[in-house]
């Protein structure tokens, strides 16, 4: 897929605020400060689309962006950020949760995991919730430039024996590293070929 068009719509805290004209919806969360906003101008090839910064939980609304006018990336707050305080975690919760069970359009829910990382429990309990719900996922691993191959292999290892614990089959994986700026073509890829199977109203 080429990216030919991408443009901010709608900025807001309420699902029912968010567009109304039936096209399917890709959103993407993760936990503060995983390269969530770095990945999405890279799908974009919009430098600046969405508000990159080293500050993690930057993003604190959910943002609609169209793209090709065909479908909608939506960017999520990150979840988890400690420096909220536990109020402040709970709203951007009650966001994330909200548009995820009320958005009939939504279509796959990118959840991004930080590659350098031993699973976290705060990422392995809300792709539980995730799969108790319903909602479609797929997993973009990131970051996959700072720390060598091996290393990168181990940990996705351990996050996919820990996943199988509880889950018969594995949710679709992709690896991205904005920096070399790889992975992005197999996620446009994937969602091209789910767009082909939306009917839209």
């Amino acid at each position: 897929m080429v990216v030919k068009k991408a443009e901010f719509i709608i900025s807001n805290t309420n699902p029912a605020l968010c567009p109304k004209d039936g096209r399917p919806e890709y959103a993407f969360t993760g936990r503060s400060n995983v390269g969530k906003s770095s990945l999405i101008n890279m799908l974009t090839g919009v430098k600046g689309l969405a508000l990159a910064s080293s500050t993690p939980g930057k993003t604190q609304l959910i943002n609609h962006f169209l793209i090709n006018n065909s479908w909608y990336i939506v960017d999520l707050p990150g979840y988890g950020f400690a420096q909220r305080g536990k109020k402040g975690r709970e709203i951007i919760r009650e966001i994330i949760d909200s548009y995820i069970n009320q958005r009939e359009e939504l279509t796959c829910l990118f959840v991004l995991l930080d590659c350098r990382h031993e699973p976290q429990k705060i990422d392995m309990e809300f792709i539980t919730y995730l799969g108790e719900n319903g909602i479609p996922f797929a997993i973009i691993f990131t970051k996959t430039d700072k720390i060598s191959g091996s290393k990168v292999n181990e940990n996705v290892a351990n996050y996919k024996a820990k996943l199988l614990e509880s889950w018969e089959e594995l949710p679709p994986i992709f690896f991205t590293s904005t920096l070399k700026k790889k992975g992005g073509e197999e996620v446009l890829e994937y969602i091209e070929e789910i767009n082909k199977l939306v009917v839209i109203d």
